[in-house]
């Protein structure tokens, strides 16, 4: 960036992982000044347009989480004033932020995803929630995992052991979203997997292996002491190399730019299972990315920095 180059975080808004991403911004904002920039952190109000309009900042780096932040709606906006911004594009976000449509994209790009189904709270009054809970169970077999199609840090997720489980994991995901996935759900290795791109094409950081006393879910996310991480993960170099084939793989094919954070599942069989993909990652001090990048020996404040300037020469 040239001398006295300026960047804005967004952080904020108002979904609900508002608190996650002011924490995320806060790390990626004091990151950025100890590599030498200068940053402004701004929410997602009344006032940002016109800031925007008046500071022309060199980049934007949107780091807001859930709505918003991820749909592609600020990034069409930021394309709307011309502002250029970290990241990945409105379309290409919209398809990475929809569950359903990231698993069918990966499918036709050739990964493994786990059986699925995709059911929106309104066929459950047309039909009655029992019938439709039972075939579901009859299809997909027990255990399942219950998630919103949007939304990330775990909000609205259940696993459900038992048939008699799955009528409240419903009411606890549709509290988050109109429309739920239910997908079959995969024993194994849970991992992380974060890509970046610096101009040079995307390349997989070390995946980050994830070990938890219970769910991981927001709790265990974000407070520390439930979960524990091995950066990088205890695999095989060969499998540790096809885990990081498959989270490019996966950037690829959804059009992702800049830098995205893959979730899969290592199965019993050696398999890699696509879980979803995540364009806006969290950057906090528990997040997985940062983790990911200290474990290849980067330093943060460069990391983003490179980030930020390849965005820029292009």
């Amino acid at each position: 960036m040239p001398p006295g180059g300026h960047v804005t975080i967004l952080a904020g808004g108002l979904s609900h992982e508002r608190d996650v991403s002011l924490r995320s911004g806060r790390r990626v904002a004091e990151s950025l000044r100890a590599a030498g920039l200068e940053v402004t952190v701004h929410d997602v109000d009344a006032d940002l347009l016109p800031f925007l309009d008046a500071n022309r900042p060199d980049v934007v780096w949107p780091l807001l989480h859930g709505a918003s932040g991820e749909d592609g709606s600020i990034r069409d906006v930021l394309e709307l004033v011309g502002v250029p911004y970290v990241g990945t594009g409105p379309r290409e976000s919209r398809a990475a932020w929809s569950k359903p449509v990231a698993k069918s994209v990966v499918l036709g790009a050739g990964l493994c995803t786990p059986e699925y189904v995709t059911l929106p709270q309104s066929l459950f009054r047309e039909l009655g929630a029992q019938p439709v809970l039972d075939a579901v169970v009859a299809r997909l077999g027990l255990p399942l995992v219950v998630k919103p199609t949007h939304g990330g840090s775990a909000l609205g997720v259940t696993l459900v052991e038992r048939a008699d489980q799955l009528p409240r994991a419903m009411v606890d995901c549709f509290a988050y979203g109109e429309v739920a996935l239910i997908e079959r759900a995969v024993r194994g290795v849970e991992l992380a997997v974060s890509v970046v791109d610096l101009g040079h094409g995307p390349e997989a950081l070390p995946p980050v292996e994830i070990v938890t006393s219970g769910p991981y879910d927001f709790d265990a996310r974000y407070n520390p002491g439930r979960t524990e991480y091995f950066a990088p993960a205890r695999l095989d170099e060969d499998v540790l190399s096809i885990v990081r084939a498959v989270a490019v793989r996966a950037h690829e094919a959804l059009g992702l730019r800049d830098l995205s954070r893959t979730d899969v599942i290592l199965d019993p069989d050696g398999v890699v299972q696509f879980l979803e993909v995540n364009v806006a990652p969290g950057m906090t001090e528990t997040s997985l990315l940062p983790q990911a990048a200290r474990a290849a020996g980067l330093d943060l404040g460069r990391l983003y920095r490179s980030i930020v300037n390849a965005h820029v020469r292009h």
